[in-house]
């Protein structure tokens, strides 16, 4: 668990909020943005376990530590979650979209 406290939930759900379409209707008329939706939400399930991953190593020794550090790790790992996902990640996003997708389907 981070030292952050429940401050990693809180990132987590305001990622999640932001992954949301402002209009239902909207998102869901153009396959388009289902498809960005889906990425973002893969980017920010990779985010998470990365952020877990990281969490363990040790930044010590003449060069590491300090608040500095914990700042631009974050930022690294937001990069490379954005990375992984724009390059296929894990393939989270296109079960995603087929589910937006489908719900769509039944909701008409």
């Amino acid at each position: 668990m981070s030292d952050l406290g429940g401050l990693g939930d809180l990132q987590f759900s305001a990622s999640l909020a932001l992954a949301k379409p402002a209009a239902p209707q909207a998102a869901g008329k153009d396959p388009a943005q289902i498809a960005k939706v889906a990425k973002d939400f893969e980017s920010v399930f990779v985010n998470e376990i990365l952020g877990a991953m990281f969490e363990g190593i040790k930044t010590d020794g003449p060069f590491g530590g300090g608040p500095g550090e914990a700042i631009f790790r974050s930022m690294m790992i937001e990069q490379y979650s954005k990375t992984i996902a724009a390059q296929g990640g894990f393939g989270l996003a296109d079960a995603v979209k087929h589910e937006l997708l489908r719900a769509q389907e039944k909701a008409r």
